[in-house]
This record gives C-alpha cells, sequence and structure tokens, in this order.
C-alpha cells in the first residue's frame, strides 16, 4: 500500500510540474462546490472520513462503504438569489460479493434566462426590444465509479477507488465544450484513526470547445470590437487532497468526528494560507457530532484568504477571511435528510445559502441500517 500511496503522489506532481504553463487556473470550477448537505455542512472536509454515495465526488474509495444495499443521494441548491441552480445525483451500486461498489453520479450548474442582446440596436440606433432572446449558460459532468476493498482486517482496512468523469458545457447555441477526465482515491482506517487521499484530474482533464456563430452575430461581435472566438482546449491541472479524521466517543450515545483536510493545488499562486508557484495549499476543518447515529450537528470552515478590509478606504489593511458553514442531519430507517448553511464569500459577509439533500438506502428491510 505504501508504494501505491508514494506511486500515486509521484504521478500527481510530476503531471502538474510539466504542463503547468498550458493550464488554466479555476478551470471546471464547478466541479468544486460539492456534493451533499453533509459535506458541505463539514467545511468540504470528507476525503479521510465520507463512506456513502457521496463518495464518488469527494474520494471514490468511500464508495466501499455501501456493501449491503443500493444508495440514492439527491441535493439540490440555489445560489445568488436564485440566480445560479446547482443539482446534483448519485447511485452507488454494491456487488454481490460486497468487496467492490459501482457508483454513477450527475452534477449540473446553470444560470438559466440570460439575456441575449446581441440584436438589441437596429442598424438606424433605435432599440427594438423584441429581438431579445434568452439563452442558458449550463455545466455537466457525469461521473463513472468504481471501488473495490484491497485489505481488511481488524485492525487496519484499505480501501481504493478510480473515476472516469465525461464534462459537457454549454452556452446558450453559441459554445459548446467536451472533456475527459480521471480521479483516483485511497482511504486506509488504523484503529480509530482515518487517512483519506484523493487525486483529482490525475491525468489532466481538458474541455475542447467549439463556437457556433452566424455571419450576422459575428458582424454584430466584430463591430462592437469583441473577438470572434475559435476553437480552444481548456486544461484542468492536477488536485491533491489530503485527509486525517477521528471518531472520539463522548458516551453511550454521543460521539464526535473531526476531520482536516489539505486541498493542494498545481497551477500557480493562489490566495491561500500556502502558498507559491505552482503550489498552493488550502486547509478545510469539519466537525460531526451524532447523536445515537439518528441526529447529527456539524460544522466546518475553509476557503481561508487573505483580502482588503472593508473599512479600509485606502485599500492597504489586509485581513484573514474564511468561509464557515452549518448544518444538522436526520436519519429516519433507511432515509437521511441533510440540511447544510453555507456562507459563498467569508464570515463578515451574510452572502448565505440554504441546501438540502436526500439518502435513500434501498435495503429490502427497513429495520436494517447500510
Amino acid at each position: 500500500m505504501k508504494s501505491t500511496t508514494t506511486y500515486l503522489l509521484l504521478v500527481m506532481t510530476l503531471l502538474s510540474l510539466s504542463t503547468h504553463a498550458q493550464f488554466r487556473k479555476y478551470s471546471n470550477e464547478f466541479l468544486n462546490i460539492g456534493a451533499g448537505a453533509r459535506g458541505l455542512a463539514m467545511g468540504s472536509a470528507q476525503v479521510a472520513s465520507v463512506s456513502d454515495g457521496t463518495s464518488g465526488y469527494w474520494n471514490p474509495a468511500g464508495l466501499v462503504g455501501v456493501e449491503k444495499y443500493p444508495q440514492i443521494n439527491l441535493m439540490h441548491a440555489e445560489y445568488f438569489a436564485g440566480i445560479g441552480k446547482y443539482d446534483y445525483v448519485g447511485v452507488a451500486l454494491p456487488t454481490s460479493n460486497g468487496k467492490r461498489t459501482i457508483g454513477i453520479t450527475g452534477l449540473r450548474f446553470a444560470v438559466d434566462d440570460i439575456m441575449n442582446t446581441l440584436f438589441l440596436v437596429e442598424p438606424d440606433g433605435s432599440l427594438n426590444y423584441n429581438n431579445i432572446q434568452s439563452f442558458s449558460s449550463a455545466d455537466y459532468a457525469f461521473i463513472f465509479s468504481m471501488a473495490q476493498k484491497l485489505k481488511e482486517s481488524d485492525k487496519k482496512n484499505i480501501h481504493f477507488g478510480v473515476n472516469a468523469k465525461v464534462i459537457h458545457r454549454g452556452v446558450g447555441k453559441f459554445a459548446k465544450a467536451w472533456g475527459f477526465g480521471l480521479d483516483a482515491g485511497v482511504q486506509i482506517f488504523h484503529n480509530k484513526w482515518k487517512f483519506g487521499i484523493s487525486g483529482r484530474d490525475i491525468t489532466t482533464t481538458f474541455n475542447a470547445w467549439s463556437f457556433s456563430f452566424t455571419e450576422r452575430e459575428k458582424q454584430v461581435l466584430y463591430l462592437t470590437n469583441n473577438d470572434i472566438p475559435v476553437k480552444s482546449t481548456e486544461l484542468t491541472a492536477p488536485r491533491l487532497v489530503l485527509g486525517v479524521a477521528r471518531d472520539f466517543k463522548l458516551g453511550e450515545k454521543l460521539s464526535l468526528l473531526a476531520e482536516a483536510n489539505l486541498d493542494v493545488t498545481f497551477d500557480g499562486k493562489r490566495n491561500t494560507i500556502l502558498n507559491s508557484d505552482p503550489v498552493s495549499v488550502d486547509p478545510k476543518l469539519g466537525l460531526e457530532l451524532n447523536v445515537k447515529n439518528i441526529f447529527f450537528l456539524r460544522g466546518g470552515i475553509n476557503n481561508f484568504q487573505r483580502a482588503l478590509a472593508d473599512a479600509d478606504t485606502l485599500n492597504q489593511k489586509r485581513v484573514w477571511i474564511y468561509q464557515p458553514s452549518a448544518g444538522v442531519g436526520f436519519k429516519i430507517s433507511n432515509v437521511t435528510v441533510d440540511y447544510a448553511f453555507t456562507n459563498l464569500a467569508n464570515q463578515s459577509n451574510p452572502l448565505f445559502t440554504h441546501v438540502f439533500s436526500l439518502k435513500l438506502n434501498l435495503a429490502a428491510n427497513k429495520n436494517k441500517d447500510q
């Protein structure tokens, strides 16, 4: 196992360093939003402890935790006062021997009803509002996962998983892109400790863009001094997420899960706690209080950045900002409902959003838990 982990780390480093100049920072950012209200409430600190159907997003190795019955996960969230809509669906299918699990994940982030004003102004200079049409900008991802157990014992368990993802992005009828990428992940459980490694876009994910404009649209773009785009390829740099977690027993009915993650990027200097060129590190912290495996109380913090102080009119003073989150969960028989209250900006800017998700275990016997 040591050699497997070392190989994954080596491949991630070599790929990132050798192709850094070609990468586009913040490419495919919709894939970094999250999946499931549990993970969002815990500040996206999930790579070591996740063990349900959302593992296909966070760390494919965690799908091994779905070993008895198929599981369905659903989530819907709206951002920026409902302008941006984000949907997630995941299905986890364990094999008959319980050693492997297959996962299928679908993600969509879209902004609908965008006004197209290209032909608002007529050639004579008058405004014709009947020429305004609406279009959508939508990003889709379909992730196919497989996870299996590599080692099982009383003190140590090792799980491994891989993802193959297909990406489709579209901006109305003007631009479309297709992309492909691979992820891999490992989870190691040793006594009460949990360790996770997730390598995202390990082979460098690409999006091949194509553009379609009519001659009339090209003419308007030219006359308004806008560039007419041509075919292009957008690359997403590899990313490495490292995590450690532990369960603390607080009594017969209470336990506390604490997890810390390090999100390591290789696409240049970012505004994070640890930053350099090309490597930057962003920490994430999460807690989950478990009450009788029925009620869950969660909190998290992530996205630490240095920013200009709001009260500084001279734009010279910088302060640390971060994104807090909180949430709860309820489990009744085979159904779990989770809620997250997350911040899109920072602790001093009340730009919050409400996220709900549903998890359903398709168990034949409702008295049995996963």
